[in-house]
C-alpha cells in the first residue's frame, strides 16, 4: 500500500494544518479541469485519484488516534502536534497566536508541558510573577523534567540578586529596572531554557 504521507509529500508529524495545505496545493495542479483537451488528462485524473484517497486515508488514520487518545485519557493536543506549533509561534515571537493554542487547550488537559509554556509567555511579556507560578507548576508537575528546573532556578536566583523584594507584575518595555530585572537579566533566563530545549529538537527561544 502507497505511504498516503509520501503521496502529499508530508512528514507524518505534520500537523493537520500543514496536511490540509499540501492536498489543497495538489488538488489545485492536478484539478481536470487544468488539462481539457490535454493528452495528460489521463494521467493528471489518476493523480487527483491518488491525491483523494491518500488525504481521506490519512483524515480516517488520524480521526481514529484521536478516538484512542481519548479512550485512553491521552493528551491529544501534544500528540497532534499542538505544543510544537506554540513553540515556533513563540520563537517567532508570535505571543498572542501561541497564547490562543494554549488557551484553546481544555483546562483538564493542561500538562506540565502547557504551563510552561504559558510560563515562557508571560516570560516574554514581563510578566514575571506569572511567569513563575507557571514554571512553579510546571515542574511540580514534572519534576524531573530539566528544561522546567533551570529557568525556575534561574527565577528564583533573579529573585534573590536582581530584585530581593519580589517582581512587580507588569508589561516589559525593554529598559533596565522596569521590572526589577535588566534585558539582560530576562535573556540570561530564558537562554538557559534555549540550551535545556535543545535536547527537544530545537531552539525554544530567541532574544533581543
Amino acid at each position: 500500500m502507497t505511504d498516503p504521507y509520501k503521496v502529499l509529500g508530508v512528514s507524518p508529524n505534520a500537523t493537520d494544518e500543514e496536511i490540509k495545505s499540501a492536498y489543497r496545493q495538489l488538488a489545485k495542479k492536478y484539478h481536470p479541469d487544468n488539462y481539457i483537451n490535454n493528452p495528460l488528462s489521463d494521467l493528471a485524473e489518476e493523480k487527483m485519484q491518488e491525491i483523494n484517497e491518500a488525504y481521506d486515508q490519512i483524515q480516517s488514520m488520524r480521526t481514529a488516534n484521536r478516538s484512542r487518545q481519548s479512550s485512553t485519557g491521552q493528551n491529544e493536543y501534544y500528540s497532534s502536534g499542538e505544543y510544537e506549533d506554540v513553540r515556533r509561534l513563540i520563537n517567532l515571537n508570535k505571543l498572542i497566536e501561541a497564547d490562543e493554542l494554549l488557551e484553546g487547550v481544555p483546562a483538564s488537559r493542561r500538562s506540565a508541558e502547557w504551563f510552561y509554556l504559558k510560563g515562557v509567555i508571560y516570560y516574554k511579556r514581563g510578566w514575571l510573577d506569572e511567569a513563575t507560578r507557571c514554571f512553579e507548576t510546571a515542574t511540580r508537575m514534572d519534576p524531573d523534567n530539566i528544561e522546567y528546573a533551570a529557568i525556575l532556578r534561574q527565577m528564583m536566583w533573579q529573585r534573590q540578586t536582581a530584585n530581593p523584594g519580589g517582581y512587580r507584575s507588569q508589561t516589559y518595555t525593554g529598559n533596565p529596572g522596569c521590572c526589577g530585572c535588566s534585558s539582560c537579566d530576562m535573556c540570561t533566563a530564558l537562554l538557559c531554557a534555549d540550551c535545556c530545549c535543545e535536547c527537544m529538537g530545537g531552539d525554544l527561544v530567541r532574544c533581543c
